[in-house]
């Protein structure tokens, strides 16, 4: 594999904290960042899958300045732990927050989704994002500069069988908007929306249920994740820098319908 050094780029002379960063999105978006000079700070709830994210890293950026700190951002004293642990880097001014998702069975009517279930995908997909941004905005302020990207999905919009995710997943966009409201002018804060992207989600899915999202797309193809890692890159530079508050779809042009 060939190496690279990279002291310019979109992204140099800013740190960014990527959590999720050992999943498929999370490990482009911190190979697409590394190339464009950030410092990172990465962190998963897999320490073997966040392990490989920085090998990938190094063997490719070998000067790369990059911490990493296995933790569950869905819990707030290890989230103190991981923002502790960076003693190397700078402050955090790019925060992305990639952690969410769906546990159990992809579908459910919402008579099968009990109590527990409906609070996990909740807590999954919002706590983390209002855990870190809690932590991070102070500083971002006090310095005069912030990026926060959020992860929603397509599914905000209404999605059959999934009512706990599509609405964990629309509250990430009113936060978002609200957010933009409330941090500017120091703050940039947006929103990536998701298709279905190729990752192991895809394995927990009927391959009708895959092809019926692949056929409903204007290109006809499934996202992959290197495609997230340009839209969040996008976002996360100077080339959005009067964007804020907006929700960017990267679904090959799907929309649900009612």
């Amino acid at each position: 594999m060939s190496t690279h050094t990279v002291s310019h780029g979109r992204l140099a002379g800013r740190c960014a904290l990527i959590t999720g960063a050992g999943g498929p999105m999370g490990q482009a978006i911190a190979l697409r960042f590394a190339a464009e000079g950030a410092a990172l700070l990465l962190t998963d709830i897999s320490g073997n899958r966040l392990v490989e994210t920085v090998e990938r890293i190094r063997a490719a950026y070998p000067a790369a300045h990059l911490e990493s700190f296995r933790a569950n951002v869905l819990d707030a004293g290890e989230v103190d732990a991981l923002l502790g642990a960076a003693t190397s880097l700078p402050p955090i001014d790019v925060l992305i927050n990639v952690v969410g998702g769906l546990r159990g069975a992809m579908y459910a009517s919402l008579l099968e989704i009990d109590d527990e279930r409906w609070q996990q995908t909740m807590d999954l997909n919002l706590r983390a994002t209002l855990l870190l941004t809690r932590r991070l905005v102070p500083g971002m302020r006090e310095r005069g500069y912030g990026r926060i990207v959020n992860f929603s999905s397509i599914s905000y919009a209404g999605e059959k069988g999934q009512s706990d995710y599509a609405a964990a997943k629309a509250a990430v966009v009113a936060l978002t908007r609200s957010l933009a409201m409330e941090l500017a002018p120091e703050i940039n804060i947006n929103c990536v929306a998701p298709g279905l992207i190729e990752t192991s989600v895809m394995e927990r899915m009927e391959t009708a249920v895959v092809d019926s999202f692949r056929n409903a797309c204007a290109l006809k193809r499934l996202g992959k994740p290197e495609e997230i890692a340009q839209a969040v890159l996008f976002l996360a530079s100077e080339e959005a820098s009067y964007i804020t508050g907006e929700v960017l779809r990267v679904s090959g042009g799907r929309w649900p319908s009612l």
